[in-house]
């Protein structure tokens, strides 16, 4: 077990690791860069003086265990995390730490609870895969709007983004989950995952203002299928993407996000539209804010936070709606999202 306020992050030098380096600096924690080019993390070093760097692969796990050493907790910010999640894991499981990623690939995140739950459950410590927009803000929003159910007939997840300019590792991570699923889609539906050679429905979808009724990619599936009938009894768990930003992500020629202000933000604006139905009646919450990838990092670092001053209620695998205050979590994040949750 290392000291308290050591954080590694495995992937520092990423587009997303750059964010979660500043905000864990920003909450008071010192963390530890690591990755597997050591180029990079030096160049990174250089704007973040004072930090270690400690170079580490996948391919050896005596590098992984020395860069988590003494460490606290290790966030994992390197996709693909086909490849990258469960390497990192075992180290995590080595260090008796807890473990968490932004991963928002299906499978690796499936991969996750499939391979390490009772591990961790028997070790006593966390596992927290998709800590990130995708998959982790729906699961909060989702288990907040419930309240005190734990089971719904529907979970829609909306999302209005106002543009979509992918990293190079939202780009590589998506060309391993095509070739995991041999080109097909993926939707949840009837309890289970489904896999399908048709095109996703075109639909249209009404947003609160301002944005309004927009058309949608419906069943553009994302890790939210994952995290939230982890521990929600929810049986159809459908996402949606707007036409304009499912487009730029497709397009090869879409270039990747740039600063737009000092903090490194890119002018990407979001809206997600969460809807809860039972036959109780309908229920919502939204979330308002900027730059999906930077609003990523004080999604993990809050639960990092959380983790280790024990503001937890679950051990092993565990999806955020499951291990945290989901209505707690979310006013924390003010600073950086507004949410509204209605009955």
């Amino acid at each position: 077990m290392g000291s308290g306020r050591t954080v590694a992050v495995f992937g520092a030098y990423g587009h997303t690791g750059r964010f979660v380096v500043a905000q864990l600096r920003e909450r008071g924690y010192l963390p530890v860069l690591s990755g597997r080019d050591a180029g990079k993390l030096a160049e990174l070093a250089v704007s973040e003086p004072g930090l270690e760097v400690r170079p580490a692969s996948v391919d050896d796990p005596a590098s992984l265990d020395r860069a988590l050493a003494g460490a606290a907790a290790v966030v994992n910010c390197a996709g693909p995390f086909a490849v990258t999640a469960a390497p990192v894991i075992e180290a995590a499981l080595r260090a008796g730490i807890p473990y968490v990623d932004v991963a928002a690939e299906i499978e690796a995140n499936l991969d996750t609870f499939t391979h390490f739950a009772d591990r961790a459950r028997a070790a006593g410590t966390v596992v927290l895969p998709a800590m990130a927009f995708f998959g982790g803000l729906g699961d909060l929003l989702a288990t907040a709007a419930l309240g005190d159910r734990t089971a719904a007939e529907e979970v829609h997840v909306a999302y209005g983004l106002s543009s979509w300019h992918p990293t190079a590792g939202t780009r590589a991570a998506g060309a391993v989950s095509r070739e995991r699923r041999d080109g097909r889609r993926v939707r949840y539906a009837g309890g289970r995952l489904e896999y399908r050679r048709d095109e996703a429905p075109l639909l249209e979808w009404t947003f609160p203002a301002p944005l309004g009724a927009r058309p949608v990619v419906g069943e553009f599936t994302m890790a939210d299928v994952v995290t939230v009938p982890s521990h929600l009894a929810v049986p159809e768990v459908r996402t949606y993407m707007t036409v304009e930003a499912a487009g730029e992500l497709a397009a090869p020629d879409t270039p990747a996000p740039t600063a737009a202000d000092e903090h490194g933000r890119s002018a990407q604006t979001f809206l997600v539209d969460v809807v809860v139905r039972s036959a109780g009646g309908e229920r919502r919450a939204v979330a308002r804010g900027k730059d999906i990838y930077a609003v990523t990092a004080p999604l993990v670092v809050e639960a990092v936070d959380r983790i280790l001053t024990g503001r937890t209620g679950a051990v092993g695998v565990v999806s955020a709606g499951e291990l945290f205050d989901a209505s707690d979590f979310l006013r924390a994040l003010s600073p950086h999202l507004t949410v509204e949750v209605h009955s």
